[in-house]
């Protein structure tokens, strides 16, 4: 990051020195280190970079049971943003008895299994990194598409225990109850 007078200088973008000498957007670029130091401008470190969703500041975690409330409703909600498009083929069966297109049944059932697994994920976490981690991953953002297959958990090695309830072992070697 460049400096002029304590003040960032954006790349790309024209600037004017205190004493009303202007730059073209490019300047920075094709200065010097030399040129640049000539006119005051000084590089520095960016900051340290940080997810907002989950931290105030680089180490600041936010609180960690507040996040899983606020992510298991930002998954239902996404659940059902998704489901709300064929919700009219559903109350239309039931109204008039018009069957649904089963394939429409079934895209909903994966989203609202998907849904589950994702949900039970989050509940799982111990910390806000682990939480952090599986949101920004793949298998937080994927959603089953209408007309493919459910895929199966993708979390880590799956098992099922003595009651029966299946579960999924993170990456991290925590363990939770899964949708079964």
């Amino acid at each position: 990051m460049f400096l002029l007078n304590g003040k960032p200088l954006a790349l790309d973008v024209p600037f004017v020195t205190p004493d009303g000498t202007q730059y073209p957007a490019n300047w920075l670029r094709l200065a010097s280190p030399e040129d640049r130091k000539a006119i005051g401008i000084t590089e520095v470190p960016d900051p340290p970079y940080y997810d907002q969703r989950f931290y105030f500041g680089p180490g600041l975690s936010k609180d960690h049971d507040q996040l899983v409330v606020q992510w298991v409703d930002q998954t239902r909600y996404t659940a059902n943003t998704l489901l709300s498009p064929t919700d009219w083929m559903i109350v239309r069966s039931v109204d008039n008895g018009k069957a649904a297109d089963p394939a429409v049944k079934t895209w909903r059932e994966n989203i609202r299994t998907s849904s589950g697994i994702k949900i039970s994920a989050i509940k799982a976490t111990k910390t806000t990194e682990d939480l952090a981690s599986f949101v920004t991953s793949p298998d937080y953002s994927s959603w089953p598409a209408l007309g493919e297959d459910f895929p199966p958990v993708t979390l880590g090695t799956t098992g099922t225990t003595s009651a029966g309830i299946d579960t999924i072992a993170f990456n991290s070697g925590t363990t939770s109850a899964g949708i079964g």
